[in-house]
């Protein structure tokens, strides 16, 4: 019960890329850039395994940023003249990239990073993907005309990059879609249906991330608008516990999320959020043993992992790593409890 793993992203070494910021920007170049990329991705794995994680991730070390890493290698795109666009409903405001043609894949992605990881760790290891709805909001259309026919155009092309990441030995791979807590009803027309292309023909674990964002400012403040209770999730999750996605992760750690959300998930593997990524206070092993238990009142607990709420990139790398360390205590705490 209660394994542990990450959202996705964790903060990287401030000799590869600026500290504290997300879209931080490098402080490597060409061949340098590369081997920094390499490096880093092996000091993720081996943090991650000090501080006791179970499921361990590439830490996206070789992106700048969740969606844009994966649009470096799309034909179709053009990257030189970004224009700046509404990101979330106009929740901030953001610097994209341009659709300008039919879009497919150069090369491989991730190809390095995944490999370098499976050499290096024998644990079960995630890797990460953006969401078709999330790419589809988080750059600008040129071309198709139809946000949907866009993201599902994405959605081919992350399969043949989750195809190869699965040959490549990954076990779980995790689609992003914080997109889907924004546009509900999206979300039942097309955007479960573009996920589920996506991930077409996995036999590895699948998963769907679905946050209310990293710990910045523009995050925060939005939060504070939705309420006593946050239920976005209500909306959605009994259409994706009827989708072919094996597993669900959601925020809940300092939220106002109603944990009792989680029983419309029948069937699922639940990820549940017991890492707040917008503070730096470190939790509590007893604050992650009682998350863990009031998640198990509605979902079995061997179908429960606990999971931070979202990507730490943006985070100072000690605090991130002492946040694991306690998410690792606070599991097996869980475990005693529990079991």
């Amino acid at each position: 019960m209660f394994k542990t793993t990450v959202a996705g992203s964790l903060p990287k070494p401030s000799w590869l890329a600026e500290p504290n910021r997300l879209w931080a920007p490098w402080r490597l170049e060409s061949a340098e850039l590369e081997a920094g990329k390499r490096d880093a991705t092996l000091i993720a794995i081996k943090e991650q395994e000090d501080a006791g994680i179970d499921i361990v991730s590439d830490g996206e070390q070789a992106r700048q940023h969740f969606v844009h890493g994966f649009l470096e290698r799309v034909e179709g795109i053009d990257l030189a003249h970004k224009v700046e666009m509404g990101i979330r409903a106009d929740r901030y405001k953001a610097m994209v990239p341009q659709v300008v043609a039919p879009v497919r894949l150069k090369a491989r992605v991730h190809a390095m990073e995944a490999q370098v990881a499976r050499v290096h760790t024998k644990r079960r290891l995630k890797f990460t993907l953006p969401g078709p709805m999330t790419i589809a909001d988080t750059i600008a259309d040129r071309h198709y005309g139809d946000r949907a026919k866009m993201a599902f155009a994405f959605a081919e092309l992350l399969n043949e990059e989750a195809l190869a990441l699965e040959r490549d030995g990954v076990d779980v791979i995790q689609f992003d879609e914080p997109a889907f807590n924004v546009f509900m009803d999206e979300v039942t027309d097309w955007g479960i249906a573009a996920l589920e292309r996506a991930a077409q023909g996995l036999k590895c674990a699948t998963a769907v991330h679905i946050c209310y964002g990293y710990g910045i400012k523009a995050n925060v403040d939005w939060k504070a608008t939705l309420g006593r209770e946050w239920r976005q999730y209500e909306a959605i999750f009994p259409a994706i516990a009827k989708s072919s996605i094996g597993q669900i992760s959601l925020e809940c750690m300092h939220s106002k999320v109603p944990l009792s959300l989680i029983g419309l998930l029948h069937g699922k593997d639940v990820l549940v959020g017991a890492i707040d990524v917008a503070s730096d206070a470190i939790e509590t092993p007893e604050e992650i043993a009682a998350i863990a238990a009031e998640a198990a009142k509605y979902v079995p607990a061997n179908r429960i992992q606990l999971c931070t709420n979202c990507g730490m990139a943006p985070m100072r790398r000690d605090v991130a790593y002492a946040k694991l360390a306690a998410l690792a205590k606070g599991a097996a705490l869980a475990r005693e409890r529990v079991g």
